[in-house]
């Protein structure tokens, strides 16, 4: 099992990116809430590791904080969460706002995260309670190669949402409601994922 890794970033477009280690490039994963802290390209991270292993593929998810990977790891005992749906949720809410959702029983906002419907989050409230009493400390995909670069940062915005699990219109529609002059694309991505959210 990998706990983690320390190298040297040398790809990065969300979801996903390459990590240097001792010349091997790790492929990895990440939430939008670890892109954030992520530094630029061409320096080092630790990150936290999750090793996903299927039958078809071994995908590995990298985490910035402990207590996002073990709500990951929590995120995926809940019975039809897999790995792609546990990663959009972390992308658009944060550990203690999902535990404040789960302990508020707040179906509407965790419906306005991407692929969580009624009967998804009403199951994510039930199952997630119990695993989160003691804190989310304690509680707590495809194999492709990296697609190509898009040209420009609303490109590259609107491929993440797509990614995250946005329909193709609806990601265009979003990140182009909030795109002004002289955005990267991590700050269209995260202004897009706030007003899917509000």
């Amino acid at each position: 099992m990998i706990g983690s890794l320390r190298g040297r970033i040398t790809y990065k477009q969300p979801p996903g990116l390459v990590l240097e280690v001792h010349g091997v490039g790790y492929e990895l994963e990440a939430s939008m809430n670890t892109f954030y802290q992520l530094p630029e390209v061409g320096e080092e991270v630790e990150l936290l590791t999750h090793l996903s292993v299927r039958e078809d593929a071994h995908v590995l998810y990298g985490f910035a904080a402990a207590e996002e990977r073990g709500l990951f790891r929590a995120l995926l005992r809940v019975n039809g969460v897999g790995a792609r749906m546990a990663l959009a949720i972390l992308s658009g809410i944060s550990a203690p706002e999902f535990g404040q959702c789960i302990e508020t029983g707040d179906a509407a906002r965790l419906m306005r995260l991407p692929g969580v419907g009624k009967k998804t989050a009403q199951r994510l409230i039930i199952e997630m309670r119990d695993r989160l009493d003691g804190g989310l400390g304690s509680a707590v995909t495809e194999d492709r190669q990296p697609a190509a670069r898009p040209a420009d940062p609303v490109s590259e915005a609107v491929h993440a949402m797509i990614t995250l699990g946005y329909r193709p219109q609806e990601a265009s529609r979003l990140v182009h409601a909030v795109a002004t002059d002289g955005m990267d694309s991590e700050a269209l991505i995260r202004a897009a994922l706030k007003a899917a959210l509000t």
